[in-house]
């Protein structure tokens, strides 16, 4: 296997062709040329990794040919060499990106030396920028959309939270978007590289819910037959995103503020301590505060949580920004449909501002997902959005929980009773709907 091409250009046939069988006898590959349109030219049609130049040649001479060389192949390492060294042509070849610079005669063992690590030196170059390119791929930067006020508010706290290791409570209706407001926090902070982990509280048990956490040991409980590492293990060096934490017990809230306080956990079952290392973002569609006044959540584990707040804005006080996010749930789903972006009716745009939205970003998003499915046309008409939609609804003066008990009620028979359905589209787990439906006495 080729250790790197190598181009020796040389007007000096000794010098060029000596070098070329030296390299060649290392294992390289190698082109000797005698000037430097030749050299040029062949950059220009193949790829090379390193440039050895003579910069005294007739024509066009080694400083000329660098400069055009870094334009044909910015990636392109070039070594200078010269029997007429002078500080002013070494200044001037160094500051036009050439790596080394060397003066004739030159001993080859050295030569070698610096030609290994030159090329080592453009690997190391080219696999960063390979792994940030992976890493984007991966770990895409996540884009917060909006341009009104309360969305630049919101995005102003990210950028200013997230390089730090401060606590996050994020507040806000269900649906909007504050689990996407968590993963830009992390996506923008120094542990963007480890894992998020995502726990929605509201829909485990309290013994449940305590074995995710915290892990379990073998025989802690009836079918634990094999310990378990719990969230916080799991995302060591990462980011712990508790969802709906308002609805934990107060004895969780009790284990859990001991887990933010030492940075240890111990699993269900277990005695011994483990170190865990985590940066906390917490979210509520609940009024904590409130909560701690009445007596259900603990206020100190709520001072600990509430490091910085940041507030969701519902849809219906952010209207400037459903056309954005129309477009980017249109083009979301045509590509996921591997469909042509539709055009939208003035209409039925007409309707989606004038709709207040109490299921707010995540039901426009169902919304333009049925849109895009039942749709006759080459564009979404109003007449492709439910029926509900055709007058603006009016949710102002209700409390939150008699919206979302509206919402999941026309959601529930909107899928006719089917809860597995109803539940993808509230983008919940069933065990949340069960407990909602619960909760607002639907049977």
């Amino acid at each position: 296997m080729s250790r790197g091409r190598i181009l020796i250009v040389d007007d000096e046939p000794v010098v060029r062709n000596s070098l070329s069988e030296w390299f060649a006898g290392e294992g390289y590959d190698t082109r000797a040329l005698a000037s430097g349109k030749l050299a040029l030219d062949t950059v220009e049609r193949e790829g090379w990794d390193l440039a050895l130049l003579d910069i005294k040649m007739p024509g066009m001479d080694g400083i000329e040919l660098q400069r055009r060389l870094r334009d044909a192949d910015p990636d392109l390492i070039v070594l200078m060499m010269t029997g007429y060294g002078t500080v002013e042509t070494a200044v001037q070849a160094l500051k036009n990106g050439a790596y080394d610079y060397l003066t004739k005669p030159v001993d080859p063992d050295e030569l070698s030396h610096i030609v290994e690590k030159a090329l080592e030196h453009r690997r190391t170059r080219q696999e960063n920028i390979q792994l940030r390119d992976s890493i984007e791929e991966i770990f895409p930067s996540t884009s917060l959309i909006g341009k009104s006020a309360g969305m630049k508010r919101v995005m102003e706290l990210v950028e200013m939270v997230a390089p730090t290791p401060a606590t996050v409570l994020i507040s806000g209706e269900s649906g909007t978007g504050k689990e996407i407001i968590a993963r830009a926090i992390h996506a923008c902070s120094p542990r963007r590289l480890m894992p998020m982990v995502v726990i929605h509280c509201g829909a485990l048990t309290e013994s449940l819910l305590e074995s995710e956490l915290f892990g379990h040991e073998k025989g802690a409980f009836t079918g634990a037959q094999m310990r378990k590492k719990g969230k916080f293990e799991c995302a060591e060096g990462g980011t712990v995103f508790l969802d709906e934490i308002a609805d934990i017990s107060l004895k969780t809230q009790t284990d859990l503020l001991r887990v933010l306080q030492e940075r240890e956990i111990v699993r269900v079952g277990g005695s011994q301590t483990t170190k865990v290392d985590f940066r906390c973002i917490a979210a509520s569609n609940r009024d904590l505060k409130s909560l701690v006044e009445a007596g259900t959540f603990r206020p100190d584990l709520y001072y600990r949580l509430n490091v910085v707040s940041i507030h969701a804005p519902p849809l219906r006080e952010r209207k400037e920004d459903v056309p954005l996010l129309l477009n980017h749930f249109l083009e979301k789903f045509s590509r996921s449909m591997n469909r042509p972006v539709p055009e939208i009716s003035p209409e039925a745009l007409k309707l989606l501002l004038n709709y207040e939205w109490p299921g707010n970003v995540r039901e426009l998003e169902n919304a333009v997902e049925r849109a895009m499915v039942i749709r006759r046309g080459q564009r979404i008409e109003a007449a492709d959005f439910p029926f509900q939609m055709s007058e603006p609804s009016r949710s102002n003066g209700r409390s939150l929980d008699e919206v979302e008990r509206a919402h999941v009620e026309h959601v529930v028979k909107d899928t006719g009773g089917n809860l597995s359905q109803a539940a993808r589209v509230l983008h919940i787990d069933r065990t949340t709907l069960y407990n909602k439906l619960r909760k607002y006495g639907f049977r």
